[in-house]
């Protein structure tokens, strides 16, 4: 062992004694109700040093691996590729990987732990920063009124089992301290916004971990604290299980490991059977295979800060957001007074992150806010001790993770939409507001999601058509949705007409979808539209007599212009 990494684990431990003999934490028994229950303390100062650092660890890990995001797919990160620290990179306030999560802590703190998943899905809708992946998906299902946990279903979202809540669930685990089943259950209600099956463990996994990161410094303890959050089944948990048993057979060389999660869950399709990407490209942004990374610096970095970064960005794929994880875990058990001064003395307390109220002191009140209705209502309590200092007395229970849900074989979905009235709490405008041109075009149509290329709008001539909308994707994943909500009646047959064109140099997909879930799609280019031009009918007597969500979507293909063109829109019934 290193004489740096030597005097890292002494500072930690010496710092742990501390806050242990100061009450930092205690095990043995106490009446909660009127039932003698288990349970560990704590004392708010401490919590509060260690909750601090947890916020610093994802800062300086998303920082540091930034530079190497997704620059090295299915090859570790040369040594000499690896970026210098600088303690201004620190400030990382407009960082996604970070300001997300502060859109559930603001849910959190507007309306408390009990919030709805409902709730927490009209916010999240009405979050103005960009996504990708089972984010970006997620919102825009949200925006379309398919409520959670449906606009986390692989019936609807293809990337369920992406990275994307476990890069945010840090914020769970650090108002949970000690308390795993209230890091499980946010996940359930902000988690399943945009994941499903081990899209959503990776979450509940981190969460865990960071619950443990408060009581714990041994870092294969941490690892198996989180692994008791998940179903033991899922492949997740598999993966993790796997890279634990690799270091314990290669204990002093992370690249044998990492080449064995390669061959496992980067090269068998069968660990990546519902990979956004296709389970043969080089390009792996799976919930397990980045975990993995997140384990492997935790691991082998054997309690060093840099070393637990290095080794965790160095493995490559989404090597800022793993580094975020596994420092803010990492950092979680040294606490805020014992990090090196590198990852502290250029802090900006003023700095506010982007898209949210916060700052760090902020952020830092609105944690100390949430931990105190974390612990009430986990049965806990808060005490003052012999020294007059506050104390949380907390139950020791089990970890209850849910039942076991796989994105390739998934479950029923809930049929959840949002009502009309929450529909109208939805108040986010992205991309260009066609709200009066579609109110002209077509009455009682409503447009989302539209870009702002190739003029997009009403025209009074367009490819040899007079009174023609124009509208365009928002991005290249994200389409633009033109809906209206509508009651079909009973004994008739009712079809939808539509005039679509085209740009001479580009073409587009036309998805027709009722209640969220895509009843047809045709390409609208040179084969398909005569002189530019397509006429296309789609029956809707299936859902005769029932009220339903009509989108039709100008979906992107190839990003070559994609704008669509609208000569009709017509409901005729018969």
């Amino acid at each position: 062992m290193s004489k740096k990494v030597l005097t890292i684990l002494m500072i930690a431990v010496i710092g742990s004694n501390a806050m242990f003999l100061s009450g930092c934490r205690a095990e043995g028994s106490g009446v909660i109700g009127d039932i003698a229950t288990p349970t560990q303390r704590i004392t708010v100062e401490a919590y509060v040093d260690k909750m601090k650092a947890g916020w610093i660890g994802q800062m300086a890990g998303v920082g540091w691996g930034g530079p190497t995001e997704f620059r090295y797919k299915g090859e570790i990160i040369p040594e000499d590729k690896m970026p210098a620290w600088k303690p201004e990179l620190i400030n990382q306030f407009r960082q996604d990987d970070i300001y997300v999560e502060m859109t559930f802590l603001r849910t959190l703190e507007l309306y408390g732990m009990d919030v709805s998943i409902r709730q927490a899905g009209i916010d999240f809708a009405n979050s103005g920063y960009p996504l990708w992946h089972a984010n970006n998906e997620g919102r825009t299902l949200l925006r379309r009124g398919i409520a959670p946990p449906d606009s986390g279903h692989p019936e609807f979202n293809k990337h369920a089992d992406d990275i994307d809540y476990q890069i945010e669930a840090d914020y769970a685990g650090l108002i949970a301290p000690g308390m795993p089943n209230v890091a499980i259950q946010l996940g359930e209600t902000f988690g399943r916004l945009m994941n499903y099956g081990d899209g959503l463990y990776g979450g509940q996994f981190v969460g865990g971990m960071y619950a443990e990161a408060f009581f714990e410094t041994d870092m294969e303890k941490i690892v198996r604290a989180g692994l008791k959050c998940i179903p033991e089944g899922s492949q997740y948990a598999e993966c993790i299980r796997d890279v634990l048993a690799w270091y314990k057979q290669f204990p002093d060389n992370w690249q044998k490991t990492w080449q064995l999660i390669e061959a496992k869950y980067q090269d068998n399709p069968a660990y990546r059977r519902f990979s956004c990407s296709g389970p043969q490209s080089d390009f792996n942004i799976d919930a397990k295979i980045n975990g993995a990374y997140i384990v492997m610096g935790l691991l082998y970095g054997q309690g060093d800060p840099d070393q637990t970064i290095i080794i965790s960005t160095r493995c490559g794929q989404d090597s800022d957001c793993n580094p975020s994880n596994a420092g803010g875990i990492l950092f979680t058990t040294i606490g805020f007074k014992n990090l090196p001064e590198k990852f502290t003395s250029a802090l900006d307390p003023e700095g506010k992150f982007s898209h949210t109220p916060y700052n760090f002191p902020m952020l830092v009140e609105v944690s100390k806010k949430l931990v105190r209705q974390s612990v009430v209502r986990a049965g806990g309590r808060v005490e003052t001790n012999a020294e007059g200092r506050e104390v949380f007395v907390i139950p020791i229970e089990a970890p209850k993770p849910g039942k076991l849900e796989q994105c390739w074989e998934p479950g029923p979905i809930a049929n959840s939409r949002f009502t009309e009235e929450e529909m109208a709490k939805i108040t986010a405008i992205v991309g260009q507001d066609l709200s009066e041109d579609i109110a002209k075009f077509a009455p009682g149509w409503k447009v989302a999601s539209c870009g702002t290329e190739m003029e997009p709008g009403l025209h009074e001539q367009a490819l040899g058509k007079s009174n023609v909308l124009v509208t365009h994707p928002l991005d290249r994943r994200t389409g633009c949705q033109l809906s209206r909500v509508l009651k079909l009646p009973d004994s008739k047959k009712t079809v939808l007409r539509l005039t679509v064109g085209h740009h001479p140099q580009g073409d587009w997909a036309l998805i027709v979808a009722v209640d969220g879930k895509q009843i047809t799609r045709n390409i609208v280019g040179k084969e398909t539209a005569t002189d530019g031009w397509m006429q296309t009918e789609v029956d809707l007597s299936d859902f005769a007599g029932k009220r339903i969500k009509l989108e039709l979507i100008n979906q992107p293909t190839d990003w070559a212009f994609e704008a669509a063109y609208w000569a009709e829109i017509a409901i005729a019934s018969q």
